[in-house]
């Protein structure tokens, strides 16, 4: 099984959470593939259990997994480390300082590794204090272009950009699109996603001449009364996706 996500037209990638393996599998025939499946690290007691589940899951959409912290837990960076070094997955989500230790555990260079940057009300800054020990601290606060650097530095693929709150911290995120674009990074927006602004969202990314992007669009197309996220909303974003990028 490929370690590299299915991106269409080698430009986006969709990244949604799954209720389930046969959800997983609904998921990511609805989405053509072009579909990241999250599974939550947080879900699981322990790094074995978490493992041998993920494993299945992975057989079940041919790898095109993404190990999750769980909404951005700091904790549980190295859980997410030890399972992926483990499970090879497509994708790893973790925390700013989570990414190196899940670059050199995952041995390789093609698994999609994201690091958690956040909004700080100021155009082009950004919050890079987002680990186990450093969230508890004062914000640590940066250029959006250094960040990005540092990302690279330490083998990261991607920023993920959370919490966005959907189009609440759109000029932020405009700068973050322009300084991955402008250093060839991959960027992943993050937080409070919908039907209704997605098409905007991916708009600014795809303006900025980001090279690939990878929206996570998680609550608003998951069904409350199963946990379910819906197939059907998510061949919706992917027929909104295949619009912007033509």
């Amino acid at each position: 099984m490929t370690l590299t996500p299915k991106f269409y037209r080698d430009r986006v990638c969709l990244n949604v959470l799954a209720g389930s393996k046969q959800n997983a599998r609904d998921i990511w025939l609805a989405a053509e593939g072009h579909v990241l499946v999250g599974v939550l690290s947080k879900n699981y007691p322990d790094v074995t259990r978490a493992v041998a589940d993920m494993r299945e899951y992975a057989q079940l959409i041919d790898n095109a997994l993404s190990v999750g912290l769980g909404a951005g837990d700091p904790n549980q960076s190295a859980m997410v480390s030890a399972i992926a070094a483990e499970v090879q997955p497509q994708h790893v989500n973790q925390v700013f300082t989570g990414v190196a230790t899940s670059r050199a555990l995952l041995g390789q260079s093609d698994t999609v590794v994201n690091g958690l940057i956040s909004p700080t009300g100021r155009v082009g800054m950004v919050k890079i204090s987002t680990g186990p020990l450093s969230s508890q601290q004062a914000d640590g606060i940066v250029p959006v272009a250094t960040a990005v650097a540092l990302l690279k530095d330490m083998g990261g693929s991607s920023v993920k950009y959370f919490p966005m709150g959907g189009l609440k911290a759109i000029d932020e995120f405009k700068a973050v699109a322009e300084a991955c674009a402008q250093q060839d990074f991959w960027l992943e927006p993050t937080g409070g996603i919908d039907l209704d602004n997605f098409a905007a969202i991916l708009q600014i990314a795809l303006d900025a001449g980001v090279s690939k992007i990878i929206p996570h669009v998680y609550s608003s197309i998951i069904d409350g009364p199963s946990g379910l996220t819906r197939p059907q909303d998510v061949a919706t974003l992917l027929a909104i996706t295949k619009k912007l990028v033509g």
